[in-house]
């Protein structure tokens, strides 16, 4: 029996084509008939009815627009859920499980879970219940325009215009453009996640354990690979109640040559834990190589966050004077 998947006909958001596209992604739901209605006729013949309907119970019904709805993702999130959080409360573990062929028990789907609904799912739950990020004042005083280019507005753009005169038909070809468009920008998000940042942990794991190796002080962390490193290095000192201990992390870089970052205080800060030395900044080459008594350098910004050098032991001793 071919399943059924409805949502309203009509105009769409973000959220419900997310929704849709999500859901199908497990093979009970892959080949299952989409229906968009608005008949209450309709959603009694449907296997899941999904934003539309004004209930949810979290079985059949997946709606967020009745009066008394206030469903949040858990205890720990003040976000009101929209469809696309509805369905990610209630499916995301299994769309995970199924998408990484990972099991169900891994502590990763756990991780991944919650990851990506505080950094993805979360915006989209915000913006279709009409929540702001930012304050008025903080709003007024933007240095411009960027409502334009967010996915939830690309989206409302995908609508037909109301000077065609559109058909049911109309709006149901534009919708699938929409839960392609937001299908795909998950898809891509979890494998990113899954298949890129995830594994990096493991090499991080190996720098942090084999820190003193590299130098007494143990706040120089080499990876013998580059990979996204900066939340599981704060994740795996915090694991080992190390926290702000690392202060300089070095890798290879996509030419063979060799990289020296500062740690930043958050993953998303400019400010650092310990930078390059203030004289070496903004210094290149023979130059810096005389300057710091290190052969091979290459360049330090001129901010002090990052530097580059010919090979592993410059980058190592470059390192160690900044400490």
């Amino acid at each position: 029996m071919v399943l059924k998947v409805c949502t309203h006909s009509g105009s769409f958001h973000a959220d419900e084509s997310l929704a849709v596209y999500m859901l199908r992604l497990l093979p009970k739901y892959a080949d299952s008939e989409l229906i968009r209605s608005r008949k209450p006729e309709d959603w009694e013949a449907s296997d899941i009815v999904i934003d539309v309907g004004g209930k949810y119970d979290g079985v059949k019904f997946f709606d967020h627009h009745q009066r008394e709805f206030s469903e949040t993702f858990s205890e720990k999130f003040k976000t009101k859920l929209s469809s696309a959080g509805l369905i990610y409360k209630h499916f995301g573990k299994e769309i995970i499980s199924h998408h990484l062929d990972l099991s169900i028990q891994d502590a990763n789907v756990e991780l991944l879970y919650l990851k990506i609904y505080k950094e993805f799912i979360e915006a989209l739950d915000a913006n279709d219940n009409g929540i702001d990020n930012y304050s008025k004042e903080a709003e007024a005083s933007k240095k411009f325009n960027d409502k334009n280019i967010t996915l939830p507005s690309i989206v409302s753009k995908l609508n037909p215009s109301w000077l065609v005169d559109p058909t049911d038909a109309d709006y149901d070809a534009a919708f699938t453009t929409s839960s392609q468009l937001m299908g795909t920008v998950f898809v891509n998000l979890l494998d990113g996640y899954g298949k890129s940042w995830l594994p990096a942990k493991n090499f991080v794991s190996q720098g942090f354990e084999s820190r003193f190796d590299v130098d007494k002080s143990g706040k120089i962390l080499v990876l013998e690979k580059f990979c996204p490193w900066k939340e599981h290095l704060y994740s795996i000192e915090k694991e080992n109640g190390k926290e702000g201990e690392i202060e300089f992390v070095l890798f290879q870089d996509s030419s063979s040559k060799w990289r020296i970052s500062t740690v930043p205080v958050t993953s998303t800060s400019f400010d650092f834990r310990k930078g390059l030395l203030e004289p070496w900044r903004g210094v290149r080459d023979q130059a810096l190589s005389d300057l710091t008594g290190v052969p091979g350098c290459i360049f330090v910004h001129a901010a002090g966050f990052i530097g580059g050098a010919e090979t592993k032991e410059a980058v190592i001793e470059l390192a160690r004077k900044s400490l």
